[in-house]
């Protein structure tokens, strides 16, 4: 098995250059925030119009959108993929951390629960 050539710093890289507002959600901004979990992939929040832009910026880095610009706003997800795996949600508005709470209370997987006490744990503490 070979290991991949992927650059984590080209690929935020690309995103942040890009102009596509987009926010790095779920375990991998809670590891980028230094918390102790793991993950495979990482999740986006992007505008609703900024697919293109954002599919764009990663196509130099061969990673390819599953859907269209146009299907994606209508699915309200899609996936990037190459070498690496990227959930990208399309969404009007930016959740909370109380409504990401409320959402992993709802999942109830065995990760969700520690993923609650690091949330609550951000949302105490003083930026």
């Amino acid at each position: 098995m070979q290991a991949s050539g992927f650059d984590e710093l080209a690929f935020f890289r690309a995103i942040e250059t890009s102009g596509a507002r987009a926010l790095l959600i779920g375990r991998r901004a809670l590891i980028a925030l230094g918390l102790p979990v793991m993950t495979r992939d990482y999740d986006f929040w992007i505008a609703i119009d900024d697919a293109a832009t954002f599919n764009e910026a990663l196509r130099p880095l061969e990673l390819y959108p599953t859907r269209t610009p146009e299907d994606a706003r209508g699915k309200g997800r899609y996936v990037v993929e190459g070498d690496e795996h990227v959930d990208v949600l399309v969404a009007r508005a930016v959740g909370t951390i109380d409504g990401h709470i409320s959402t992993k209370k709802f999942g109830a997987r065995p990760r969700d629960a520690d993923d609650i006490r690091w949330l609550e744990q951000l949302r105490t503490s003083k930026p």
